[in-house]
């Protein structure tokens, strides 16, 4: 099995991939925001290349476990992307995940403005890679 991580920001999509061998995410790639047509059309494009059968999305919620509008906006579209994927997405909860990839690529020696294009994707492996733990996959 494939599976597709999803880091769903205001402006950017950051996507990750892992399988049930290998156990690991890693960050696939990032998708500039436009309309939602055209966003689900990218990340359908990457499921359907690499041949995933089940996507995560992250739940941004908040620290105290309550859920704000990032939440809502997930769980609106959560429901759109498993229709356009045609496999099940399941949310997970992402709190702290993009500064934890602010960290790993910073302790890679990463630029500022080169972390800055890669946090996304990085934050959807982050993501990823906690539901794989969580649910042994």
């Amino acid at each position: 099995m494939r599976y597709l991580g999803v880091d769903l920001g205001r402006a950017r999509i950051g996507l990750a991939l892992a399988d049930d061998v290998l156990r690991t995410a890693r960050p696939l790639r990032v998708v500039a925001r436009r309309a939602e047509a055209a966003d689900l059309a990218a990340i359908s494009g990457a499921a359907r290349e690499y041949e995933v059968d089940r996507a995560v999305l992250g739940l941004p919620l908040n620290m105290d476990g309550s859920e704000g509008p990032s939440a809502r906006l997930a769980r609106t579209f959560a429901p759109k992307l498993e229709g356009a994927l045609g496999v099940p997405v399941e949310l997970f909860d992402e709190r702290l995940s993009t500064f934890e990839a602010e960290t790993r690529l910073r302790d890679r020696g990463l630029s500022v403005r080169e972390a800055r294009a890669q946090v996304d994707a990085e934050a959807a492996a982050v993501i990823l890679q906690g539901w794989l733990d969580r649910e042994g996959a």
